[in-house]
């Protein structure tokens, strides 16, 4: 473990805090019959917390040299299982079909910050069966993931997130905990994954579209902004009046929408498309 160097392209922050993977785990809601995917274990610290619960742990690390130290490090977890691969690669489906057949199954991470959303979003995206999804992340990451409609942290990626499921922040950890010390500190957030998405969407792909177009020119209006997306396809009067055939005003600003007033604007967005 000494020899090992620490990969700034990886993100690497070690957590060194004995007292953090416990407690990670004790709020995960993970249980003795489930199963529990981890993603960049590390040197192990919560990986050995989460086999003394878990029926099951499959890590996923990708880098190489640490796979041997996590050999030896975790050889008394009979449970846990590495494998060296990089998550936005994985098989998701595969992996849970493969090792995971008849179990709940559970994400457990501490998330490198330069990729946290573009993992969280391909663990949601993919509507796999997880239980629930617990990761460490940026402490201002979680004040964005956690925000509400109206509220200066509020985005695209939070109204998103909103359709998969609903999440709550844990706690908050110090930097002083990892090694290196990250710039900032870290939250532990979990989330919820919904049986059924709350709104159900003519098109979720126009759903989606929508937010993100209503994000995408954030200090504009939203009848603006969705024309500045959807002008080759809609007259910005026909824009307008989708907005007012929802019972809001065109002047309105898409970070003060909910899913369920992106929804209803999205099919109404839809119908005026396809006549």
């Amino acid at each position: 473990m000494t020899d090992f160097k620490k990969k700034k392209q990886y993100g690497q922050n070690f957590l060194t805090n004995p007292d953090i993977p416990r407690r990670i785990v004790a709020e995960s809601g993970i249980s003795e019959n489930d199963g529990v995917i981890e993603i960049g274990p590390g040197f192990g610290i919560l990986t050995r917390e989460l086999s003394k619960v878990a029926k099951k742990v499959i890590s996923v690390e990708i880098d190489s040299e640490l796979i041997p130290i996590l050999g030896e490090n975790l050889k008394d977890c009979e449970n846990v299982r590495i494998i060296n691969n990089d998550i936005l690669s994985v098989d998701v489906d595969a992996l849970l079909k493969e090792e995971f057949a008849d179990m709940d199954v559970c994400v457990c991470a501490n998330l490198p910050y330069y990729i946290t959303s573009e993992i969280v979003m391909k663990l949601l995206e993919g509507m796999h069966r997880f239980r629930s999804i617990t990761v460490m992340v940026q402490k201002e990451v979680a004040d964005r993931f956690c925000s509400k409609s109206g509220s200066e942290n509020y985005s695209a990626v939070t109204a998103s997130i909103s359709y998969y499921a609903t999440v709550k922040k844990l706690f908050t950890v110090k930097a002083g905990c990892f090694s290196p010390k990250p710039m900032v500190d870290s939250a532990v957030i979990r989330f919820d994954l919904h049986e059924k998405p709350p709104v159900s969407p003519v098109d979720t792909r126009m759903f989606f579209e929508v937010i993100r177009a209503a994000f995408g020119q954030r200090r504009k209006t939203l009848s603006n902004a969705l024309f500045a997306s959807f002008g080759d396809r809609l007259s910005k009067a026909e824009i307008t009046a989708a907005i007012e055939e929802c019972g809001l005003t065109a002047d309105i600003r898409g970070e003060m929408l909910d899913i369920n007033a992106f929804s209803l604007i999205a099919d109404k967005m839809y119908i005026k498309i396809k006549k």
